[in-house]
């Protein structure tokens, strides 16, 4: 296999590693025919982040003719993105070209090549992992009766309302030609809602600080569809962040699909008024949700006199436990699992004392030499 790239792809390759990277610790690279694929799952199985280059997004793709045999399988091989991160650590203003190459579908190491624009070539090879393991998923967004979009900058001024330390935060989705019951006071029209989730088993200060956000889709959203009963859908914020900036940097709406609690949401980048057939890159973030419905504690909740709420409780003196699970549909790949794992386990969702996850701003930060001293 060898490839190279430049110019905006190139710059939308650099997006695309640093996505994933914020989503897991390992990439698949998948090179079929006719595209790239790049895909990645996190340890905890929660979150599934794929991106799809065709072949017109490379200056040059070339396949051995074993492998571009349409009936051949997919010559594939597996490396550490924190490797990936710091072969494209150098500016991409610097750069003319990025080549990459697998001489043989069996090679210990992939070369990448950069070509900077003075002149001079730096050279990487990043060790492959003996048995990658193939992560493969497709959803159908048909299958989603409920969905919206957003533009990037309204969402993240959206979630600025919430404390940076929040990890996982619940949409709960009205329909809007219902109303809501205070249909004349401040939150009426509004359908949609965004509340902060904290674990009722934990107990410092973030877990007594609850946000609340009403929304009126026609003013906040490009395009809302929900009809029949409420539903709400809880998941991690750390990748549904991590997106976000991949989106704003490809100048993209985003594209979030939903059903119910306990099932994956969807998010895809909007490509103006067409469905990205006519882009040469697709992208696709999958996030497992909680099996437990939040809208029992949103018929309890006191209506807030203004459209954002910050409610701080006083500390209890026993707070009960609570085992929270998330999944992600278990026929759609066999390489999800299909056990339920707390979600709140060490070892399990994003934000999580996990070496692979945490620490995202260190991982992604890759440190300079520095001056020799006397």
């Amino acid at each position: 296999m060898e490839l190279s790239m430049s110019g905006s792809s190139l710059r939308t390759f650099g997006r695309c590693v640093t996505f994933l990277a914020r989503v897991a610790s390992e990439l698949v690279l998948q090179a079929h025919p006719a595209k790239l694929e790049l895909h990645t799952l996190n340890s905890s199985r929660s979150a599934y982040g794929s991106v799809s280059l065709a072949r017109d997004f490379f200056d040059t793709y070339h396949l051995d003719a074993a492998a571009s045999a349409p009936s051949s399988t997919p010559l594939q091989c597996s490396v550490l993105l924190k490797s990936l991160l710091a072969v494209l650590r150098t500016p991409h203003a610097a750069l003319d070209r990025l080549a990459i190459s697998l001489p043989e579908p069996d090679s210990p190491k992939l070369q990448f090549t950069l070509h900077c624009l003075n002149g001079v070539r730096k050279t990487y090879w990043i060790v492959c992992s003996a048995e990658p393991e193939v992560q493969s998923l497709a959803l159908d967004r048909g299958r989603f009766p409920s969905r919206l979009t957003i533009r990037p900058r309204e969402l993240a001024r959206l979630l600025s309302n919430f404390q940076s330390s929040l990890q996982e935060l619940t949409i709960i989705a009205t329909d809007p030609a219902a109303g809501l019951p205070d249909a004349g006071g401040d939150v009426g029209g509004k359908a949609v809602e965004l509340r902060s989730y904290n674990d009722p088993a934990k107990d410092d200060c973030d877990t007594r600080l609850h946000t609340q956000l009403w929304i009126d889709p026609v003013e906040e959203f490009v395009e809302y569809v929900h009809a029949g009963d409420p539903v709400d859908v809880t998941f991690g914020v750390k990748e549904l962040k991590a997106f976000l900036t991949f989106c704003e940097g490809c100048e993209v709406d985003i594209l979030l699909f939903f059903e119910k609690t306990g099932e994956p949401v969807l998010l895809v980048p909007r490509f103006g008024l067409d469905d990205g057939s006519t882009s040469d890159f697709e992208a696709t973030l999958v996030l497992a949700t909680m099996t437990v419905s939040q809208l029992a504690d949103s018929n309890d909740a006191q209506q807030p006199a203004t459209s954002a709420q910050h409610n701080v409780e006083p500390r209890a003196a026993t707070t009960p436990s609570v085992s929270n699970h998330t999944k992600i549909w278990s026929e759609l790949s066999e390489v999800l699992s299909a056990i339920p794992r707390s979600q709140h386990h060490p070892s399990n969702w994003v934000g999580a004392d996990d070496n692979d996850d945490d620490n995202e701003d260190e991982e992604l930060l890759v440190q300079t030499t520095p001056h020799y001293m006397d």
